[in-house]
């Protein structure tokens, strides 16, 4: 299948999440990261815009009750960048993870400003 979108992680917060997790939810995380990658419509169950923020997506993942999300964002139509992972407890999404993904994002495009000045 070709690809549509490119998918990378910014640091390790993706990384250091993903390897904490079974082998199960891996697997499933990988299906869903490839349709992302595929996949001209992505379903909002699989990828969800979070209202409130400047472009921050959450990647949904359900593993039979079991509920996690990644945070990512667009750079561009064509680059996905992966931050960090949780376990979903509640409702709402918790405010320090939520903070966390924005300072990361807002850090990515720090660097990608710093580097494209040099």
């Amino acid at each position: 299948m070709d690809k549509i979108r490119e998918i990378i992680a910014y640091k390790d917060y993706f990384e250091s999440f993903l390897k904490k997790q079974t082998q199960k939810f891996q697997d499933m995380i990988y299906k869903i990261l490839e349709a992302i990658e595929t996949l001209e419509r992505i379903p909002e169950n699989y990828l969800k815009r979070l209202t409130g923020t400047e472009g921050l997506y959450e990647a949904r993942i359900r593993l039979g009750s079991n509920i996690w999300r990644v945070f990512c964002f667009f750079d561009g139509e064509k680059l996905v960048i992966l931050l960090s992972g949780f376990p979903k407890k509640a409702q709402k999404t918790p405010k320090k993870e939520l903070e966390k993904a924005i300072r990361l994002m807002n850090e990515y495009y720090e660097e990608k400003k710093q580097h494209n000045e040099n």
